[in-house]
């Protein structure tokens, strides 16, 4: 017969007795990081400038009036000229060809081989108009395909780029924020090229309360493209720079530069708990908690997001966010009525459990359990399979008291409902829930009743069913389940008739004795 504790594989992944709540975390951490590489990213990596957001820029006083159009040959040999009108006239022609917001075309410009040229005409300080019109230019081609920004990065662009970062010119400054945006979205080789190119504190000299509210938002999109991406993480160096100049964009009232400072302290938090102690330690928490009850769903995701790799950490991390009143907004949010929200809020709870029984005392102090088990009933997949998890480092780091309690909230009806689910690692991670507690129940003297609870609700039936489950893991748990805690009155049956069959036989062979 398999024992409870075997095999060693499915002990591993499904069960937590013994390992401290760091190493529980981590495996939560590394059980969702698959799905969350699967899943559409919700902040924008690269953004193409398809609008002129600079009406009154030089360039467009420049072109105002003055309807152009050059083919790729002439745009070619304009910017190949000495004459600083026609290098304008051709490059701004060329940007509108990359602003076109359907299928612009990017590799036909590269081809020509006029990103160079562009480089060229950023370092034109004569030039604003110039300036601006290549930038806006190298912005768009940058905000292709890997290979298109790296024809971008190749060309020489960074360097000049971060030069127009102290341009009087606003318009020039921006774009230029924009350009190293893309540059930086593109992956962690070339967002280091631009940290160690020293971007950052031109960048962060840039953020003033008198700056058009567009400007602040492309620097803190930017800001967070600096922190984003792991493999590796961006430099301490970098992260120390960064962290103050969030903090303060955090205390913005503008919803698209919350939404971009949340999502770089969300970068910079997936991560170990030392990088996790480094964006604590700013005194962020308060911030990030009043904005879990925020109404843009662009702020909340992010901010919730954070908040969820914060109690990834350490114990005494996620007692800090615990401090800051996380448990009085994640049981709302479970309600919340978009599933994304409800998924996100139930991971953090998740992470919450894993840690030692005072952090589950707190789970119910805070009334948790009710809308959880609602979760569990109603909810999309998606959330109950997150909500499977809370309930299931709930039980393995819970002391009896609180096993009762969750027994009590109702949470084997939707337990035994959700064996039927198509996903063989909750139905797994479901069975261990359910043998969990039936040994707990076992150890208070309450298994019959625990079982009786358990027969009622149909769990005995589909428990039986999964005996024949094409999953070797399952069908042997859910074997094991039924041979352990559910055969007492069979193994009864068997003996009396047994006895019936033995008596039988010695009066049917003393009769054949007999006969002889």
């Amino acid at each position: 017969m398999p024992s409870l504790d075997a095999p060693e594989e499915r002990l591993r992944k499904f069960k937590y007795r013994g390992k401290d709540a760091s190493l529980r975390r981590q495996q939560r951490m590394a059980v969702s990081l698959k799905l969350r590489k699967a899943k559409k990213d919700e902040q924008t990596l690269k953004r193409r400038n398809i609008t002129n957001f600079f009406p009154d820029t030089p360039s467009e006083k420049t072109a105002k009036g003055v309807a152009v159009s050059l083919t790729l040959g002439e745009i070619i040999q304009g910017v190949n000229s000495s004459d600083p009108a026609r290098c304008f006239q051709a490059t701004q022609t060329a940007r509108k060809m990359l602003s076109q917001e359907k299928n612009p075309p990017l590799k036909l410009v590269v081809e020509a081989g006029l990103i160079p040229r562009m480089v060229e005409f950023l370092k034109s300080s004569l030039y604003p108009c110039l300036q601006f019109e290549a930038a806006w230019a190298l912005t768009n081609i940058a905000a292709g395909t890997s290979e298109q920004t790296r024809a971008v990065v190749e060309g020489g662009a960074i360097q000049p780029l971060i030069a127009l970062l102290s341009s009087p010119n606003l318009a020039v400054c921006e774009q230029a924020v924009w350009a190293l945006g893309n540059i930086a979205g593109d992956g962690p080789e070339f967002r280091d090229k631009i940290i160690s190119s020293n971007a950052i504190p031109h960048l962060l000299a840039l953020i003033s309360h008198t700056l058009p509210i567009t400007f602040l938002r492309n620097i803190t999109w930017t800001l967070s493209n600096l922190c984003r991406n792991k493999n590796p993480y961006p430099c301490d160096t970098a992260v120390k720079q960064i962290l103050p100049a969030l903090l303060h964009l955090l205390q913005h009232h503008d919803s698209e530069i919350l939404s971009d400072a949340c999502w770089a302290l969300s970068y910079l938090t997936d991560s170990c708990s030392k990088r996790i102690g480094q964006v604590v330690d700013t005194g962020v928490l308060p911030r990030l908690v009043a904005l879990l009850n925020s109404s843009e769903l662009n702020v909340l995701t992010p901010s919730l997001r954070t908040v969820g790799n914060i109690v990834t950490g350490t114990d005494e991390q996620t007692q800090r966010a615990i401090d800051t009143g996380i448990l009085n907004v994640l049981p709302q949010l479970l309600q919340h009525n978009k599933p994304s929200i409800q998924k996100e809020a139930a991971w953090a709870l998740s992470n919450v459990a894993a840690g030692p029984c005072h952090h589950i005392q707190q789970l119910l102090a805070y009334d948790v359990l009710p809308p959880l088990v609602a979760v569990l009933k109603h909810g999309e997949f998606k959330v109950q399979k997150e909500a499977i998890w809370t309930v299931a480092n709930f039980v393995t780091g819970a002391t009896m008291d609180q096993l009762i309690q969750l027994v009590h909230s109702g949470i084997l009806e939707p337990l035994v409902n959700l064996l039927t689910a198509p996903d063989v690692k909750i139905v797994l991670i479901i069975l261990d829930v359910i043998s969990f507690i039936l040994e707990a129940a076992e150890k208070l003297s309450e298994k019959e009743n625990v079982c009786l609870l358990v027969e009622e609700l149909g769990g005995i039936d589909r428990i039986e069913a999964l005996q024949l489950h094409e999953n070797r893991q399952i069908s042997l748990l859910a074997l094991n389940i039924i041979e352990k805690h559910f055969s007492e009155e069979e193994d009864e049956s068997l003996m009396l008739l047994s006895q019936v069959v033995d008596q039988d036989c010695e009066f049917i062979n003393c009769d054949c004795l007999a006969k002889k």
